[in-house]
């Protein structure tokens, strides 16, 4: 299916879960299967149960591998810093291009990434801020290049595939200011923002959102190599900030429920043989597999 076509199919779709007597049915259905999954929600720990609420007070949170302290971290972080040389070769040198992300044979050589994205801790995590049984839309490795493009993940949005989105973000070199790091609008704020720009989905350019609200309260996510950030991305407007000095080089573990709003919009970071192979060579637990292959989206 051609890019075109995928863009006409999903904006038409996106138009009919749009009509009011289906949002208001899907919110009901919505609503009730919350409420009904509540009582088999994972147990946490006090210190993973502080970070949930965190997240959703803050809507974005950081912190770092070391005092996460997840379950193969370690072989994790070492087969990303072994993939980091493999995709600076392939940088394209389109002048349009802003990011290049590792191809799924490469992944496929480093399974560790993937799985580390499947660890039981990190899904009960994801499993309580969102609510319901976790669908994981699997480990995108990319490298943001430090030039002027300005477009789609560095301008200002909100993501929209669902209700409630987690994204777990492992810096792999160290970010500054000028290293182009993750930013976002405190929660607290994002209502009355959306409010001002009449904002219900899209990019927004960093001009016209600095028409309603000062860059002195854009929140930077900088750290060191080895930083973690816990982004609610359906909940507050946030973008990549530029690189200026170097690239940026990070993985991006992405979750959902198991039935998106927009399931037309999600797909994995693998392809569905790759994911079937990869099920296969690591023995992923049934549970493992339900958040690998239970959403209900198109293969592709």
């Amino acid at each position: 299916m051609s890019t075109f076509v995928k863009k006409l199919r999903n904006h038409v779709l996106k138009n009919l879960y749009q009509i009011s007597f289906l949002q208001n049915q899907a919110e009901q259905t919505y609503e009730a299967a919350v409420k009904q999954h509540s009582v088999n929600l994972p147990v946490l720990s006090v210190a993973d149960f502080n970070l949930v609420e965190s997240i959703r007070r803050e809507g974005v949170v950081v912190t770092s591998l070391e005092a996460l302290s997840i379950p193969q971290t370690g072989k994790m972080f070492l087969a990303a810093q072994k993939l980091i040389p493999e995709v600076a070769k392939s940088v394209c040198a389109e002048e349009h291009e802003y990011v290049v992300h590792a191809n799924s044979e490469q992944m496929m050589q480093h399974p560790e990434i993937f799985i580390w994205g499947l660890e039981k801790r990190l899904l009960d995590i994801v499993e309580n801020y969102i609510g319901l049984p976790v669908a994981y839309h699997g480990a995108y490795f990319r490298r943001d290049l430090a030039n002027s493009v300005e477009r789609k993940s560095r301008l200002w949005h909100i993501d929209v595939e669902d209700r409630k989105i987690l994204k777990i973000i492992v810096y792999l070199n160290d970010v500054d200011e000028n290293s182009g790091p993750f930013q976002y609008i405190p929660q607290s704020l994002n209502s009355t923002v959306a409010h001002s720009l009449r904002y219900k989905h899209g990019y927004i350019q960093e001009k016209r959102l600095q028409n309603v609200l000062s860059p002195s309260f854009w929140k930077s996510c900088t750290g060191s190599a080895g930083t973690v950030v816990f982004a609610a991305t359906s909940k507050v407007f946030h973008r990549g900030k530029i690189p200026i000095d170097q690239d940026r080089f990070t993985i991006f573990f992405d979750y959902t429920s198991r039935q998106p709003t927009y399931p037309f919009y999600c797909k994995s970071s693998l392809p569905w043989e790759d994911l079937l192979s990869l099920a296969a060579k690591a023995n992923l637990s049934e549970h493992q597999k339900q958040c690998v292959f239970g959403v209900q989206v198109c293969k592709n």
